[in-house]
């Protein structure tokens, strides 16, 4: 029985009532594991179908980011959880969106669960505060199951971590923006509401929903500002973040020619000053 009064446990129950219908099938918490993406991913590589599965870790002792990245913060202090996403019959060079159309359930649910305004930092960052200093509220890794048509997009929301507990100085909880009583139930619960509409959206527009995108671009923090990306090689490209294409990748507008990086080419992504 959970007797910590700061950081109760999780509802399965509650969190299952709501799975009223598709995508989402069936839900799993576990109390540890190494990583929720990696479960799935194991999973659907012994022959199970994922799709539609929703796994929820109490804590993480391996959770991870791109480039293989740690990232790890104590016992229900997170909302972490991992989804496997049916692709229908949607081209896999479209698949790059999933990952942003993530990133706009996220902001959209924690603004209606805690009131906190949100934004998104391409590929995969949710980030608070101002341009110049950022804090990261959440991460999103999106990884394909192959050989199955299914994405597992796992995310990770700071909830109650205090700014001693924080795995990274930039990292920041929706505890220590003030909210009080963070209730990770009804953020899960949001988080999965928010999440079956933009990738029933997704799918059903075959991957290119514009009203989609639309969202994406009013919630994203990196477009119209100056960038500068870090590719393998220590190459640079610099200019100003104009869009994001059909698949997922950024563009950039140098003084030569607008150049497009996707997620997995990208070391870093910086803003500079104008």
């Amino acid at each position: 029985m959970n007797t910590d009064r700061t950081r109760p446990a999780l509802d399965a129950e509650f969190l299952r009532g709501g799975l009223t219908a598709p995508p989402w099938t069936r839900l799993d918490v576990v109390e540890e594991t190494g990583s929720t993406n990696a479960d799935l991913l194991a999973r659907s590589a012994a022959g199970e179908d994922i799709a539609g599965a929703v796994l929820i870790a109490e804590h993480q002792s391996a959770g991870r980011g791109r480039h293989g990245r740690r990232w790890s913060a104590p016992p229900r202090s997170q909302l972490a959880l991992s989804v496997g996403v049916d692709v229908g019959d949607v081209a896999p060079d479209a698949w790059g969106w999933l990952p942003l159309a993530a990133g706009v359930a996220v902001v959209d649910a924690v603004a209606e669960v805690a009131g906190v305004a949100a934004g998104l930092k391409w590929p995969n960052d949710v980030q608070v505060g101002p341009q110049d200093s950022p804090g990261k509220l959440a991460g999103i890794l999106a990884e394909v199951a192959a050989p199955a048509r299914t994405v597992v997009v796992g995310l990770g929301i700071n909830a109650t971590m205090t700014a001693d507990e924080a795995p990274d100085p930039v990292a920041v909880s929706l505890a220590m923006l003030g909210v009080d009583a963070v209730d990770r139930d009804r953020l899960a619960a949001a988080v999965l509401r928010h999440l079956a509409e933009v990738t029933t959206r997704w799918r059903r527009a075959d991957g290119r929903d514009d009203a989609l995108a639309a969202d994406y671009r009013a919630r994203s923090r990196t477009l119209g500002s100056r960038v500068r990306a870090t590719l393998p090689g220590d190459r640079a490209v610099e200019g100003v973040a104009e869009g994001i294409d059909g698949v997922g990748r950024l563009q950039i507008r140098t003084p030569g020619e607008l150049v497009t990086v996707s997620a997995g080419d990208i070391t870093h992504l910086r803003p500079v000053e104008s």
